[in-house]
């Protein structure tokens, strides 16, 4: 069973507890990130917001990428277009 922490503010981080998993939630935003602990969840949540606002680097070359983090290309499966696009 879930659990959230109350935040009644239009802003702020509101956190939810599912086992050993904690996600942080922008609440001005809606995005939202987890981990294993709160301030994990939180590092998460602050290089999503990073990202959400246009910050980040490029990613030129998609297999080249997939390949540096240790995914094999070939293995994955493009799903398409995402739904919020």
């Amino acid at each position: 069973m879930a659990t959230t922490s109350e935040n009644d503010r239009a802003d702020g981080v509101e956190f939810t507890y599912e086992g050993d998993l904690v996600t942080a939630r922008d609440v001005e935003s809606g995005v939202a990130a987890s981990g294993e602990s709160k301030p994990v969840a939180l590092s998460r949540l602050a290089d999503a917001l990073t990202l959400h606002a246009g910050g980040g680097e490029p990613i030129d070359d998609e297999e080249a990428f997939l390949e540096e983090i240790g995914v094999d290309p070939d293995e994955v499966e493009d799903a398409g277009e995402p739904p919020w696009e």
